[in-house]
C-alpha cells in the first residue's frame, strides 16, 4: 500500500501483526522458506478477520542449529533483535499499540520475548507472541496419527499445513519418514544438539502421513483460536468474512 493508504488504514486499527520465520532446511520435500511462508499466510488470515495491518516480515532467523544443511541461512540473535527492535520502534512511532508476533521458528521465541519485555514500561502497549508450531499442538485432537512425532521437524503436522497453504510447493515424491536418530534419556535437561544428529534428511517423523485435509483443520482451528484471543482478551472487533471449511 502507499503511504496515503497506510495513513488511512492506520486510523482504523491499533493492531499490527509481525510475521517472523526462518530460512532453513525443512525436509527434502518442502522449501527452505517454509516457516516464513506459513507465518505470512496465517498473518493474512488473522488480519482479514480483525482489520489488523501486517508489518514487515522478518524472513530469516537464528537457524544455527541447522546450518549443516545446504541452503540454511542464519541471523545472529543480536542482529535479529536489533532489527526487530527497530521495526517495533517505527511502528510505535506511527501509533500502533497492539503487537501480535506471528512466529513460526523456535529460535526466534526468546528474542521476541526480550523485545516484548522491553516494552513493558509503555503501559498502553499490549504484545503477544504466537509460537505457531507449538501453538497448534494444543488443538490437534482427532487430526494427526503419528503421536509425539507428529509435530517434529517437517513431519506430519508441518507438512500438512504446507499442503493446505502452499500445495504447489510440496514435492510429494520426496516426502520422507525418518524417526529421530537421537534418543533422549534426559528430556528435562535443555540441550543444544544440531539437527544433523537427529536426522539425515531434515525430516523428523512421518511426513508421508500428511494430507491437505489435516492441514486445513489445523490452520482453521489455529486461526479461530488466535482471533478468539484478540476478540476476548484485547477487545479487537471481528470482521464478518466468508468462512471456508470447518474446524
Amino acid at each position: 500500500m502507499s503511504w496515503k493508504t497506510f495513513a488511512e488504514r492506520k486510523k482504523q486499527t491499533d493492531l499490527v501483526i509481525i510475521p517472523t520465520g526462518a530460512f532453513e532446511v525443512y525436509g527434502p520435500h518442502l522449501p527452505l522458506g517454509s516457516d516464513t511462508l506459513v507465518a505470512m499466510k496465517i498473518a493474512e488470515m488473522v488480519a482479514s478477520r480483525t482489520n489488523a495491518l501486517i508489518g514487515p516480515a522478518l524472513e530469516v532467523g537464528d537457524s544455527s542449529m541447522l546450518d549443516e544443511f545446504p541452503g540454511t541461512i542464519t541471523i545472529r540473535p543480536e542482529s535479529f533483535k536489533a532489527y526487530l527492535e527497530d521495526v517495533v520502534t517505527s511502528l510505535v512511532k506511527w501509533g500502533f499499540k497492539d503487537f501480535l508476533f506471528l512466529n513460526t521458528h523456535a529460535g526466534n521465541v526468546p528474542i521476541i520475548n526480550q523485545v516484548s519485555y522491553s516494552l513493558r514500561n509503555i503501559k498502553e502497549i499490549r504484545r503477544a507472541q504466537i509460537d505457531y508450531w507449538r501453538f497448534i499442538k494444543t488443538m490437534d485432537y482427532g487430526i494427526l496419527e503419528s503421536g509425539a512425532a507428529a509435530h517434529s521437524h517437517a513431519g506430519e503436522a508441518g507438512t500438512s499445513v504446507m499442503m493446505y497453504l502452499y500445495p504447489e510447493l510440496v514435492d510429494l515424491n520426496r516426502m520422507t519418514d525418518e524417526p529421530g536418530k537421537y534418543q533422549d534419556s534426559f528430556p528435562e535437561v535443555i540441550k543444544y544438539i544440531p539437527l544433523s544428529s537427529k536426522t539425515e534428511s531434515g525430516t523428523v517423523g512421518r511426513s508421508t502421513l500428511a494430507t491437505r485435509e489435516k492441514g486445513e483443520q489445523l490452520v482453521l482451528r489455529s486461526v479461530n483460536r488466535i482471533v478468539r484471543f484478540l476478540v476476548e482478551c484485547w477487545s479487537i472487533p471481528e470482521k464478518e468474512v466468508e468462512q471456508h471449511g470447518s474446524a
